[in-house]
């Protein structure tokens, strides 16, 4: 879950992306407060109420269409042209029927609460007929975290009227009781099902051992998979070996640049992010703001409360890389979020850059020294800043230049 077609071509992309945008018009032109739309499938808990309490939201366009999966398709966005326009128009066109429910509501009136499961779970959009309590009006909301999403209204009224399909190991492990939440992401996240789909799942209430399952706010439940994802992660490469060289990857996804550093060594994180004026995180600061967090090869005891969800989201494309190569290394990870990053998308786009960075060939040197003196260069060439002043900060870089190695004796 979700099913994305294999191919498209551009001009099929855009044509997807015209009919969706018919959505978006259509919220202005509604006149009625019943229609029939297709769920991505996607259901948003939100965090705003005093919790437990929360609103749980079906998102969907006020109209049937069979491409409603490229509403909600975030690890698919990042292969195609689609720009930030685009992106915002087609989550512009949702539509949150939403209502209140306690976390732990499974055994009281739960009828909308069973059928937004029902729909979150599904690995193909389905379509819903939906009735609100009045009619919606055109906005949209934006988060640091979680991707936007257009109007949200009361809900009245809702029925799936089609089957829904469900990936067979989703099924598998949703129907065990037994396993506790860490072990069934994991174990999804093993068998190919990617990290939006289990937090969805997480936050849906639907891992974990009977007693324990609740709603969990969107916005945490994404964190919280990037998180429990990446420590397991990290419990295996702290088998491997370390890396011999020093590389460093760059990449960039909707003017999110990131350099990831890798030294030899044992498994260490430091993030640098800085956030350049006119900037999604910086709209009205002349001058570049900066935030890091850190931590060591013993990991975090505290919340990364500095760089938040971002923190997360970066960490675990790293630590794919290095489960891959099956090596360990300390990395330093510096992301600079420019002007092209005009309207914040959700962490999504943070491990989408973080990805691309490292699907590209690294540069590879034989000293820590020709590696940081090629990152000042490409860094003042690109952004006209004096990288030494985030390196002389740099807990890591610190550390690394203080430790001594057999080679220093001799």
């Amino acid at each position: 879950m979700p099913v994305y077609p294999k191919f498209i071509s551009k001009n099929e992309l855009r044509k997807i992306i015209q009919e969706n945008y018919v959505g978006f018009e259509r919220i202005i032109k509604l006149d009625k407060k019943d229609f029939f739309g297709s769920s991505p499938p996607t259901i948003f808990i939100g965090s705003k109420l005093r919790y437990p309490n929360v609103n749980v939201g079906i998102l969907s366009p006020p109209e049937e269409t069979e491409n409603a999966w490229v509403h909600d398709a975030q690890t698919y966005w990042p292969q195609t042209d689609f720009t930030i326009k685009d992106i915002i128009r087609l989550r512009s066109s949702l539509i949150n029927s939403r209502f209140t429910t306690g976390v732990k509501s499974f055994n009281s009136d739960s009828r909308f609460l069973n059928i937004a499961q029902e729909i979150g779970i599904g690995s193909k959009p389905v379509d819903v007929e939906i009735s609100l309590k009045k009619k919606p009006k055109l906005s949209t909301s934006f988060d640091k975290v979680r991707l936007p999403m257009g109007p949200g209204v009361s809900l009245e009224k809702v029925r799936i009227t089609e089957n829904v399909k469900v990936n067979p190991r989703v099924d598998k492990i949703i129907s065990d009781t037994d396993i506790k939440a860490n072990e069934a992401a994991n174990c999804l996240f093993s068998k190919g099902i990617d990290e939006h789909s289990i937090s969805q799942l997480l936050t849906i209430g639907v891992l974990g051992i009977k007693k324990n399952r609740k709603l969990v706010p969107t916005r945490w439940g994404i964190t919280a998979t990037d998180d429990l994802l990446g420590k397991n992660i990290i419990k295996e490469i702290k088998n491997y070996s370390s890396i011999n060289d020093f590389k460093i990857y760059e990449g960039n996804y909707f003017g999110n640049y990131y350099c990831i550093l890798m030294f030899p060594g044992v498994f260490n994180y430091e993030l640098f992010e800085g956030y350049m004026p006119r900037s999604s995180w910086n709209p009205h600061s002349g001058e570049i703001k900066w935030a890091t967090d850190f931590e060591t090869h013993f990991g975090r005891k505290t919340y990364a409360s500095n760089t938040v969800g971002g923190y997360y989201a970066a960490r675990l494309p790293i630590l794919e890389k290095l489960k891959q190569i099956k090596r360990q290394s300390s990395v330093l990870v510096i992301r600079f979020e420019t002007e092209e990053y005009y309207a914040s998308l959700g962490v999504w786009v943070v491990r989408s850059a973080a990805r691309k960075a490292l699907s590209n060939t690294p540069k590879t040197f034989d000293s820590q020294e020709n590696l940081l003196n090629y990152l000042k260069k490409a860094v003042y060439e690109k952004f006209k800043y004096n990288i030494s002043i985030i390196l002389n900060r740099s807990l890591m870089v610190n550390s690394i230049l203080k430790q001594k190695n057999l080679s220093s004796f001799y």
